[in-house]
Order: C-alpha cells, then structure tokens, then sequence
C-alpha cells in the first residue's frame, strides 16, 4: 500500500486486502485519555456521544455500575449476602425502582432517548469491563442488563437519605426523652449530611479579569470513587466535568468552555415523615387511616435472596402519603400498635427528578443557560454557583421543596391530620442572590457575598429559609477569609483553600480549658501546650492529635453525664427495635454529641460551672496518659476508610490482591489533614474513631480565561479496575492537595481505538414513538467527530473523520471508481465491492480510513496501517515507529485556482501523523510507474528506498523520518 500523490489527484490505494491485519475498527465515538486515564469522548451527536459516556464507564466502573445497579432493585444481598439486606429491604419499602420508571416515563422525549442511548453504551461495555473487575469471580456474579430507567434510579438511591429524613427520628426520640424545647439541642451538620465547599470569585478578584469558580463536595467516600472525571464532545458542545458513574450528562460540576457551574447540599428540607395507623383486612391486606376515614393502602410482598442464608420476605405497603418505610409489615417491629411511618419525597409524589436539566446544562453557553437548566431540577435540593466568560455570575438554590407546615421539617408528624399535608402542586420560592463583583473585602453576609465572592458551604445562608440544620459556619467564613485577603488569585492557588485546615470550632472547648480551675502539673502543661497551639489539623501536627484527644474524653463525659442519661443509657435510641438497623447511625448519641458539641460546651444543658468541671477532669485524664504514651502525628490516626461493596477486597496493590503497586494500606488508607470543621473537612467522629469515612471526594477549579487552566483531582483513579495503572494514581495528589491539569487539546491526548458502538449512523428516537425504539440515520462526514484539526491560512480548515463504509460508499466508489485514480487499485469495483472493503479496513485495529473535509467538504481520503500488520512488512525491514500512509485527493472545483493545493494537505497529514511521539518515520510505497508522486515525494523531504515486487504492482518505497522536519 502506498501513499500517491500527484498533478492528476490521483493516488496508489488498497485494491487488495491486507489479510495480516486483524482487530476493532473505527466507528461512531472516538476514546481518548490523558496521562491520568480519564476518558475524552467524541461524538458526531449528543445521542452518540451519551452512548460513548456509557460504554466508556462501563469499561472503567464495572463492578461499581453493578453494584448500584442491585442497590436500585434491592438485590446487593443476593450476592454480599446478609451484611446488605437492610440496605435492600429499605429501597423495595421506599419503592425506588418504582419511583425511577414513573420518573423516567415522564421525560421530555428527547431526553428520554439521550439516557436510552447511555444505557445502551453501558450494556454495550458492561461485559469487557467486567473482564477487569475481580469483585466479580469474588461473589461469582456476571453483568446484568440496565434498563432505560436504571441511571434514574441510581440517582434517586444514591441521594435518597442526603437530605437527612432520619434526623426526624432523632429529634423525636429527643423531645421525648429530654422535653419538647430540647428538640433541636443536638442542631449541627450530623452524620447524614455532607460538608461541601464552593467559591466563586469575580474577574475583580482574579489575575486574569475572568472568574474562577472551585470547591470540593464533601460525601461518603466511596472505593471506586463517587465522581468520574470526564470530557464530552460533540458539534454542539464540549464539556469537562465530574460525572457521576451511572449517570448520563454532567449534573453538579462542569465547565462547557463558555460558562462552569459547581453545586453544594442546600441542606434543604424537602422530604416528610407520617406517623401511619394501619390495620389488617380479613382477606390479608392492609388499612391506613387518613383524614376522614380508613382505607385499602397498597400492600404486597416480596422477596429478598440472601447468600448464604434464607431468603427474607418484605411487605411493601403504600398510603396516600407515601411507602411505609419503618413498621407496619411482618418482619419489623412497629413503633406502636398498629403503626407505620411513611416517607413522602417530591420524586414519588411528582414523578419528577429533574433529569430534563441534564442535556440543557451540557449545551450551557452563559449563567442564563444554567439558570434556565436549572429550574427543571428536582431531587436533590442544591446551592448554585456559575460564571461565564463574559463575566456573568449566578447564586441560586436549585430543587423542589414542597409547601408544608413547618412542623413537618422538625419530626414524625400524624398522617390522619389534614393540617399536615403538603399544599397540592406548590413548591418553595427558590432564594437566589447577586454576586457583587467589586474588589471590597470582608465577611460573608448570609448570602455568602463579601465583594467579588461568593461561597457555599452548607452554612445557613442562601437556603436558610428551606431548611433546619446546616453546617456551622466555620468553613464559610474561613474560606472568605482566606479569598478576601488577595484581588489577584489564579486557578493554581486555590488548592491552598481546599487545604486549610484552621479549626475554628475548637474555640470553646479551649476557652474552657483556659479557664478550668485547679489543674494538676501536667494537665497545667498540656492547656499551655495545646493554648499554644495554631489550631491547624495538620497531618503531621501531634498537638493536632492531643487536642482530639482531649474533644473524645470531653466527648464521653458528656455522654455519661446523668443530663444525658435518658438518651445515652441503656435505653438509647441506636437499640431500640422500633427502627430499622439502616437508621441507626443518625441515632446513635455518642456521634450527636461529639458533632454538636461546640454548641453543647456553649449553651447547653449543663451549667458553665459543671462544664469547667468536666474538662478539666478530661484534661487530667488526657495529660496523664500522655506522659506514659504521647501522641503520635495526626496523619497516623486520621486515615482515610472508603466505603467498598465488597470490604474484605484486599486493597489494590496490597500483597494479596495479586498486583503490584504502592503499599495496599497507604494507597487507599493514607492519612490525612484536616477534620469536620475545617475547610478541609475530613470528618472523623468525635468520641467514635479518628478514622475518616467523609471527604473531598473530588476537587475542582474552572477557570473561565483558559479552560486548560482548569484543575481536578479525586481520591483515587479513573479506573474503578483494581489492575489498572489509573486505580489509585491520584491518592497521592489528593493527599497533598494538589491537582491535576485539565487537558483540553486533543493533540495531548492518548487514543484509543475506534469504537463501535451501534453502527457508524446516528441513533435517533421518533418522540411520538416508544423512546427505547431506535432508527438508524446516517451521520454527515461534517458531523462526526475528528480525528484531527487544522486550520491552514488561505487555504481553509482540514479536519480529517473517519469512513463510514455504508453511508460513505457512494462517495468514496465515485472517486475511485475513475481513471484519473488508476493508481488506486479499484478501477472496475461495485460500490458494494468499495462498501466490502472499507468494511474490512474499518474492522482493524491497525488500519484506518479517513475522510479529509476542506472547510466541511470531502476533499480527499487519507488511509493510515502499521506496517508490520500489513503485506508491505513483508517487502523491507520494518524498524520500530514505522508508520504507512496512502492519500487520494479527490476533484475539486477550485483547486486550480488554490495554489499549494496538495501541499496544505500534505501538511496536515504530516501534522496529524507526528502528532503521535511514537511514530518515528512514515513509510509511502507509490507505484514505481507514477513519477510525479514519487518526484513530489522527494521534494518534500522523503528518501527514497528500493523498488519493491507486490502482486498487483512494484512500488517504490520513500521514507519521512522526524528529524527530517527538525522534529526529534
């Protein structure tokens, strides 16, 4: 095969088929990845660009996708065996699978294609990923089949218990143990909330006059991690974001080059709990009371498969408030005779999630984009931050909180009480605020604005009206703090924010400690110590060690003192058989206490004297065992511990888990900064463990002067593969703070093969039609994605796309098919005969076709092949970094009057093919008869070789070496 050009456009081609070559082809998405693996996706088309986001995760989340997957339907147990059945029994109770297909069937047509087509990638990918994910041979578990309706339910799963619902359950057990005014005593950011940070900062405040919009969501870390980085292209956008896997789009983090969003927990309160009376029907079924009289309630009953045990039954029992999720079935215990509680949440209620914002964000082009967007979300309730690169900014709350008295935000509330009912069809007016963009500095108001910044924090702020507790508002100042000392900031300095690990919530417990009276010698020298103390969390700070030893003593006192005995005794909340095992961390005193304690050594329920008291007794105790075993860093005990599916899996890298790597335990244990209060809120739980099971669970900067400035990091990987080179590559980054560079240049990337994942046509979806009915259309050569771009002054813009045989087949026979490409080897062919061979080029991973589009118009085709895969390898010795080409350039109406014509393409294959570092010298084999391809070979640079004999004709070999364009 040879590359042949000349005066008469035509060229020396594949009449034969070069029978050695053997693999994948090229089709309707391209992969790329960057050094750190994450996938770049091009696409000619949102739908086949959605279908390419499936694939692609489910090569690198396998094992992760199908855990969510049997979350959704309650079937984790099946296979983890009993450890999941609580987790299972709840979401069959809640009804969330149910919820996902009404929530899905009311999607905008069109959007209910785009998640079709990424269902469709991930089925497509789901068995090669697998390949690579042991978890499954660990539990003999094989890929099942998602369903159009499955990414619906792994979102509503994944942030059912985000806006917290049990803390209802909590306060009741408070205001009856302590008394209806101590409901709220325990009020802070629990153990069912997130800590998330956002900024944004104005052009005022940066170096480059643009914004710059960064933070880190803070959530249960999960192994493999909750976030996905990734880049989706298509002609009607290009985005870069966090996607979470399962899930199509880009929902909380992106940037789409013109404008970038990012989201934290509004900590809105959006979901109600009904104290149901229920009773039993003669026939077996069951009866709920509601305002005027008794009724039949939905009632039926499952079952859950257990691995290693017998199969449990579940009653799914519904009333006109919601599914009954705590008593009221045969296998749990009720809270009383004849009761239930039932969950309300707008989802179930609406058959709305909010999935139509999804594709409207990806096609975002300014902050009205994303205002607009954003008025469709439902589920979960976000504080919004977003700019643009015309210097537009956004501060809005996102959701849908439904109208209800406030009761119903506080705890259990009477189901048969029409004063309880949410008011039909209404929702919550939704704050939103401007962001000042002068260079003033101070701090926050309630909005989180101090002039020029903007920042959420889970503070009660911006949704203060929505809610009832919020995270204290430590992280909100100290971030504005930190950005309100500079006008001059760079993407690359936020890290420096997302760091911080000021611990401004320790301020009462040490004015205590200051004050505490009579202490002995050596609790006289740990108050100097630790008043000594920069009250940073630092890893390597062992006063940072001794002051959370000093917070868990208080801790434990305070939960043995008699005014906490009714609910830290033996007949606290986290034993009692009245709710299920699922809720009880959000019962669990201990963990109220340390998180509410700031508030607790304040104003709380003991007297300043009993609380001097206490922590100087804790001060004694705590010096005495320092003496005889003094602390050691912080970073030894506040380690990183991930949430995994399967919990006994050795850690990657670990000597059991078959691969090599860093030490097991560090790479996915390490220890970390920080604590629940700082900005780099890694939340250990006072008085449990110094352990850390919440986190940054990714890290973000969008920089809208040069998106490549941008920057992200996660806990871990791309890859969710435990094998993979990109499983645990990032922990050290993200230990350190630092992040990773957002490539945005193609040229920059790494490609993969081709991938086919339907045909090389557009799917589309009729709306009239069922939206899981695909038609096939062919994509326009203009429309697919490129493999490569140049702009070439005067002569127009080349980007090269690969061959579609079946809609490219009439082209490319028109073309070859003449005598001025004689040289080609396809004079007297059938187009089917074309279509055949292109197909069989298509279907080779060492051979590719490509269309070459002059300003959108085919203008040639540029064929590439590895040498050694192909018969030409068999003519001459093929050295290391070989790489053919063949080229025919087509008719074109005004290539007489274009001077250069054939050399500003050259110029662009050239370009392309050196674009690779590893292709050290192009090999051409012109038929040794065309004497000016050879001769304009030799003008370019090319060093002619030997004749060689093939069947269909003897070539000349001519060789490109990098150095020969001053490239090595």
């Amino acid at each position: 095969m040879t590359a042949d050009v000349d005066s008469e456009r035509a060229g020396d081609g594949p009449g034969e088929r070069p029978d050695r070559a053997r693999g994948e082809g090229s089709g309707d998405h391209e992969l790329f990845r960057d050094d750190w693996g994450i996938p770049h996706l091009r696409a000619a088309d949102a739908l086949a660009l959605a279908r390419a986001q499936g694939h692609a995760t489910a090569l690198d989340r396998a094992w992760q996708l199908e855990t969510e997957r049997h979350r959704v339907l309650g079937t984790s147990a099946s296979h983890l065996g009993a450890d999941a059945v609580d987790w299972d029994r709840f979401v069959r109770r809640a009804r969330i699978a149910d919820t996902a297909r009404r929530c899905f069937d009311r999607l905008a047509p069109r959007t209910a294609a785009w998640v079709s087509a990424y269902v469709d990638g991930v089925n497509d990918g789901l068995a090669e990923g697998a390949e690579q994910a042991p978890e499954f041979a660990a539990v003999g578990l094989t890929p099942g089949r998602w369903e159009p309706w499955t990414p619906l339910g792994v979102w509503l799963s994944t942030h059912i218990l985000f806006a917290g619902f049990p803390t209802k359950l909590w306060r009741e057990e408070v205001a009856r143990r302590l008394g209806e005014d101590r409901m709220t005593l325990f009020a802070t950011d629990g153990p069912g909330t997130a800590g998330s940070n956002g900024w944004l900062l104005t052009g005022a405040r940066t170096a480059t006059g643009a914004p710059i919009v960064a933070g880190d969501p803070h959530r249960f870390i999960e192994d493999p991690g909750v976030y996905q980085q990734i880049r989706l292209a298509c002609p009607e956008f290009d985005v870069v974001g966090l996607a979470v896997p399962g899930i199509p789009g880009i929902a909380h983090f992106g940037h789409t080059g013109h404008v970038a969003w990012a989201i934290t927990n509004a900590m809105a309160d959006y979901q109600d709990l009904y104290r149901e009376r229920l009773r039993r029907t003669p026939d077996g079924g069951v009866e709920a009371l509601g305002p005027d009289s008794w009724y039949r309630a939905h009632a039926h009953t499952e079952t859950i498969e257990v691995a290693g045990a017998d199969p449990e039954r579940v009653e799914v029992i519904e009333t006109d408030r919601g599914p009954v999720i705590i008593g009221g079935g045969p296998e749990s215990t009720a809270p009383g005779p004849g009761e239930g509680i039932s969950l309300r949440y707008p989802p179930r209620v609406t058959g709305e999630l909010g999935f139509d914002a999804l594709p409207a964000l990806l096609r975002a082009r300014t902050v009205a984009d994303v205002d607009t967007a954003l008025d469709r979300w439902v589920e979960p309730v976000n504080v919004v931050l977003a700019a643009d690169t015309a210097g537009g900014t956004l501060h809005r709350v996102a959701g849908h909180v439904p109208v209800r008295p406030y009761a119903n935000r506080l705890r259990v509330v009477p189901a048969d009480d029409p004063a309880y009912a949410w008011r039909e069809g209404e929702a919550a007016p939704l704050p939103r605020t401007e962001v000042d963009g002068s260079d003033r500095s101070g701090a926050s108001d309630g909005s989180g604005d101090c002039g020029g910044i903007a920042v959420m924090a889970n503070e009660r702020g911006l949704a203060a009206p929505l809610g009832v507790e919020f995270a204290p508002p430590h992280r909100a100042r100290r971030i504005a703090e930190l950005l309100g000392a500079d006008t001059d900031w760079t993407s690359a300095a936020q890290a420096a924010v997302h760091t911080d690990t000021l611990l401004a919530s320790s301020r009462p417990l040490l004015s205590l400690l200051a004050c505490a009276p009579d202490l002995g010698p050596s609790a006289e020298r740990l108050r100097d110590r630790l008043l000594r103390w920069d009250r940073h969390m630092e890893a390597d700070s062992t006063d940072a060690s001794l002051y959370a030893r000093l917070r868990s003593d208080v801790v434990h006192r305070l939960a043995a003192h008699p005014a906490l005995e009714s609910i830290t005794g033996e007949d606290d909340p986290w034993r009692s058989a009245a709710y299920p095992a699922l809720f009880r961390p959000w019962l669990a005193a201990v963990p109220r206490i340390g998180y509410a304690l700031e508030s607790l050594l304040t104003v709380g329920l003991l007297p300043y004297e009993d609380r001097l008291a206490l922590v100087a007794a804790s001060a004694e105790a705590v010096a005495a065992a320092a003496e005889e075993t003094p602390p050691g860093p912080w970073g030894e005990l506040h380690r990183l511990s991930p949430w995994q599916a399967l919990p006994d899996r050795p850690p990657a890298g670990s000597a059991d888990s078959g691969d090599s790597g860093d030490s097991g335990a560090e790479a996915i244990r390490p220890g970390v900064a920080g604590d629940h209060d700082c900005v780099l809120s890694t939340s250990s739980v006072p008085g449990v463990t110094d352990l850390f099971a919440r986190g940054p669970a990714a890290r973000y900067v969008w920089d809208l002067a040069r998106r490549e400035d941008s920057r992200w990091a996660v806990p871990f990987g791309a890859s969710g593969a435990p094998g993979s080179a990109h499983n645990r590559d990032q922990t050290p980054l993200w230990v350190r703070g630092e992040l990773a560079p957002v490539v945005t240049d193609w040229n920059l990337l790494h490609r993969t093969t081709h991938h086919r994942t339907t045909t090389s046509h557009r799917t589309t979806r009729h709306p009239e039609e069922n939206p899981a009915v695909t038609v096939a259309e062919p994509v326009a050569p203009a429309l697919r994605p490129a493999v490569h771009e140049q702009k070439v002054e005067g002569f127009g813009t080349v980007r090269l796309v690969p061959v579609d045989p079946a809609a490219d087949a009439e082209l490319l026979h028109g073309w070859v098919s003449e005598e001025r490409a004689r040289f080609w080897g396809m004079l007297g062919h059938t187009r089917e005969q074309v279509r055949e061979i292109y197909e069989f080029v298509d279907s080779l991973p060492t051979h590719h076709a490509y269309l070459v589009l002059r300003d959108g118009v085919p203008a040639a085709l540029f064929q590439t092949y590895e040498p050694d895969a192909d018969p030409v390898g068999e003519c001459y010795d093929v050295q290391p970094g070989d790489f053919g080409i063949h080229l025919l350039i087509a008719p074109a109406e005004d290539e007489g009057a274009v001077k250069g014509y054939t050399d500003a393409l050259l110029t662009v294959f050239i370009a392309y093919v050196f674009s690779d570092p590893a292709r050290l010298r192009v090999v051409v084999e012109p038929d040794a008869r065309n004497e000016r391809a050879i001769a304009r070979m030799v003008r370019i640079g090319f060093e002619l070789g030997p004749e060689i004999r093939k069947p269909e004709k003897t070539a000349r070999l001519a060789f490109l070496t990098r150095a020969a364009l001053g490239l090595a």
